[in-house]
């Protein structure tokens, strides 16, 4: 199924677009949690606190989103309130887990630069794909007419790959080569991720 086929049937069904937008909320604040779980104890940068507090603001945009389709859905991050809930839980963590070994095995870090490292190379592969994700799940929402929007979202994700390119380069004349492997690990990671909501979603009767 076509990412934007799925969307379209996701935004259909008020109790699984909550579930939808209470998922990406979750992987907002978990991005957010692991970019301040990152931060070096004395030197932090600017932009990596306003990363921070804009990923936690994504989340809470998220979340709030769902009183527009019940305002009793979702109020947590339990289990039964995520789509694909392991695979959502995992994805992220798997992800940083992978990076920090293939960055460990090639470049010479201390403990912090390789969190420093880890931070720069997981949110690159992140930002990506939300350049991706979200324009699509705009496009499904409005032609569904929907009261939800994503606008603000992807403009920020936007300056956020923005950001990650410039430190890159400084953190790396080739990041490029090493960007690219990491990416690789995180599109079949990706792939589990949507596999996992595709086969949950057509469980759902919506007759």
């Amino acid at each position: 199924m076509k990412f934007y086929h799925l969307l379209e049937k996701i935004v259909t069904h008020p109790e699984t677009h909550a579930k939808w937008l209470n998922t990406l909320s979750f992987m907002e604040n978990a991005g957010a949690k692991k970019i301040s779980a990152c931060e070096h104890s004395e030197k932090v940068s600017l932009i990596q606190l306003k990363h921070a507090a804009e990923e936690h603001r994504h989340a809470y945009y998220l979340k709030k989103q769902i009183r527009k389709i019940n305002p009793d859905l979702c109020s947590g991050y339990q289990q039964d309130e995520l789509l694909a809930a392991f695979a959502t839980r995992q994805y992220l963590h798997a992800l940083d887990m992978k990076a920090c070994r293939y960055l460990r095995r090639n470049f010479s870090l201390t403990k912090d630069e390789l969190k420093y490292a880890a931070y720069l190379f997981v949110t690159y592969a992140i930002e990506v794909r939300a350049d991706e994700l979200y324009p699509v799940y705009q496009e499904a929402l409005t032609k569904a007419a929907s009261k939800i929007m994503v606008r603000s979202i992807i403009v920020e994700e936007e300056g956020h790959l923005e950001e990650m390119i410039c430190q890159l380069d400084a953190f790396s004349e080739d990041w490029k080569i090493h960007a690219e492997i990491i990416t690789c690990f995180e599109k079949h990671l990706y792939k589990q991720w949507i596999e996992a909501i595709v086969e949950e979603v057509l469980s759902v009767d919506y007759a």
